[in-house]
């Protein structure tokens, strides 16, 4: 290579690598670690169970989903994002509310008292927007908006009580609550990404524009609320008490259904497979080809996104919000932009997890656990990279699942030179299920020493 060809590369060491100078490698690095997750894969199918194997899949693909809208507020506008949960739990309220039929004694009871609670909200939201824009700033506009707000406050509880303990009477034991639409539950995704959507623009309206440390604390706090919310408003998804048998997609057959075939009984014994576990074999099976069309569709949506002018905006943005604002760019509408596109996407997962339980549970949940892994697999995946983020998706859940069953063996051969009834081997057998811990943070350490913009870092444009 001639000295002027050299030149820029040894100006700036950051630069890519020209043609023929690890290109190559970076370029094969994302295909074979995606091979190497799948080997993984199929071990647990070969070396423990294929049930188990396709349950880690499908669990792996709704958190790449997830994952992958993390990354689109963190890696594409650099926003903090630690509601994760909150989104995750509007997406699964979204698909009991499309899913399951409606209690038609419930809207008799409170549906008439409903209605009128949000005829007097709107009422209240209407007359307090046009008395703000009619009234001059000052101390009589002040007095009136809260005057108003506490009036229609008491009018919309006036409704809203009644008819919430009306709805909740009828039943109570198996329901409870309004129910839902009776639609096909893959409705309940797209709902569940409008759902969450709506809330992040809301949320957006509001907390967008603080410093990312305080908008980190905000989407927290409103997390822990609408949590707060589902937990304990049983009309509306029953609460604490639990929605359980949603039904499935239309393509996916329950494991009677297919024991009771005796074509599928007749091929599963041709094969050597006994009929109830392969039952659980292709149900989960056409459970993870649902979750990877979805998971394929917004990553191809992702990507086009990010390779378009807007992309190029939104991580200008990022990289110097002060001269992308010196440019003429609107930065906070740009953020919210951002953000309630990753809100939707979360959403979406949140629907497609409930819909493989087949239950809404609320105390499942947590934000500090949960989030704390969600945000692990972006990080260690590659921010600001959609491959990565699915990846990380992929790899963090594969070890949070394995972690316990690895961690007992790893403590049993520990403990196996220890004398019976030893303290320490009742010590480190009692151990074993903090291994998760232990197997995340040494993850996180590893990728950050020596891959620290993740394991398919963001490719420079």
């Amino acid at each position: 290579m001639s000295a002027d060809a050299a030149a820029p590369r040894a100006a700036n060491p950051a630069a890519p690598p020209a043609a023929g100078q690890g290109a190559g490698v970076s370029a094969w690095r994302g295909p074979l670690l995606f091979a190497v997750m799948a080997a993984m894969l199929i071990a647990v199918g070969a070396f423990q169970s294929w049930n188990v194997a396709l349950s880690i899949l499908c669990l792996c693909l709704i958190s790449a989903v997830m994952a992958l809208g993390v990354n689109m507020a963190w890696g594409y506008a650099g926003l903090l994002n630690i509601g994760t949960m909150g989104f995750a739990a509007v997406g699964g309220v979204a698909a009991v509310l499309a899913a399951q039929p409606p209690v038609p004694e419930a809207w008799a009871a409170g549906g008439p008292g409903l209605l009128g609670a949000a005829l007097a909200l709107a009422a209240t939201v209407a007359a307090v927007t046009l008395m703000r824009r009619r009234l001059a700033r000052g101390p009589a506009r002040g007095v009136l908006t809260a005057v108003v707000v506490v009036a229609g406050y008491a009018a919309t509880r006036r409704f809203f009580d009644p008819a919430v303990d009306a709805i909740e009477s009828v039943d109570s034991a198996t329901t409870g609550y309004l129910g839902g639409l009776g639609l096909p539950i893959a409705f309940g995704w797209l709902l569940g990404g409008v759902m969450a959507a709506g809330a992040a623009w809301l949320i957006g309206r509001v907390a967008l524009g603080l410093r990312s440390d305080y908008f980190a604390i905000a989407t927290l706090g409103i997390s822990e609320i609408v949590l707060a919310i589902v937990k304990n408003e049983d009309w509306l998804a029953r609460g604490v008490k639990n929605v359980t048998g949603l039904p499935r997609p239309a393509i996916v057959p329950y494991e009677v259904q297919l024991q009771e075939s005796a074509d599928f009984v007749a091929r599963a014994e041709a094969l050597g497979i006994d009929p109830a576990e392969a039952s659980g074999i292709a149900v989960k099976l056409l459970y993870a080809l649902l979750f990877a069309i979805v998971l394929g569709i917004l990553l191809w949506l992702a990507e086009r996104a990010l390779a378009s002018p807007w992309g190029r905006m939104m991580r200008a943005i990022r990289d110097n919000e002060a001269a992308a604002e010196a440019m003429g760019k609107d930065v906070t509408r740009r953020h919210r932009q951002t953000f309630v596109l990753g809100c939707a996407v979360v959403g979406i997962a949140g629907a497609m997890l409930v819909t493989y339980d087949g239950q809404l549970t609320p105390t499942s949940y947590n934000p500090l656990r949960f989030t704390f892994l969600i945000w692990v697999m972006v990080i260690v995946g590659g921010s600001g990279n959609n491959w990565g983020s699915v990846l990380g998706g992929f790899l963090i859940w594969f070890v949070w699942i394995q972690a316990e069953p690895a961690g007992l063996w790893l403590m049993s051969v520990l403990s196996a030179p220890l004398p019976e009834g030893s303290w320490l081997a009742g010590h480190l057998r009692d151990g074993a299920p903090h291994m998760r811990m232990v197997f995340m943070g040494a993850i996180l350490l590893i990728v950050m020493r020596f891959a620290p913009r993740g394991l398919i870092p963001e490719r420079p444009r």
